[in-house]
């Protein structure tokens, strides 16, 4: 039986809060651009739910998704406040607490 494909990601810059460490954010975003994975890439999170930005709810429809953020509590209030709640397919990928090489192996896992 083949794997199931991997979730599409989303990467998130964190360009205002500015609360995760600009190494680990630079390193994780260098390696999914040298994986060759095709991932979206958001400047803030935070900015989009306060806009209430429609791209959120088609992320949160679009099924599974692997998010590399912050808090999985945070970033899934963010999406249930802009009124598009993550399903539970949805990972999270906390870049405040992991290291760049552990954040990204963990968004280019296999599903």
């Amino acid at each position: 039986m083949p794997d199931a494909p991997r979730p599409p990601i989303l990467y998130c810059r964190c360009a205002y809060a500015q609360v995760i460490d600009g190494e680990v954010k630079d390193g994780v975003l260098d390696r999914l651009c040298a994986s060759g994975e095709a991932f979206d890439s958001v400047s803030d999170l935070c900015e989009m739910s306060a806009r209430r930005d429609p791209r959120l709810k088609a992320i949160a429809e679009g099924g599974p998704v692997r998010i590399a953020a912050c808090h999985e509590r945070a970033v899934r209030w963010l999406f249930h406040a802009a009124g598009s709640p993550l399903g539970e397919g949805a990972e999270v990928v906390n870049m405040r607490e992991d290291d760049a090489e552990t954040a990204a192996g963990k968004l280019l896992a296999e599903a």
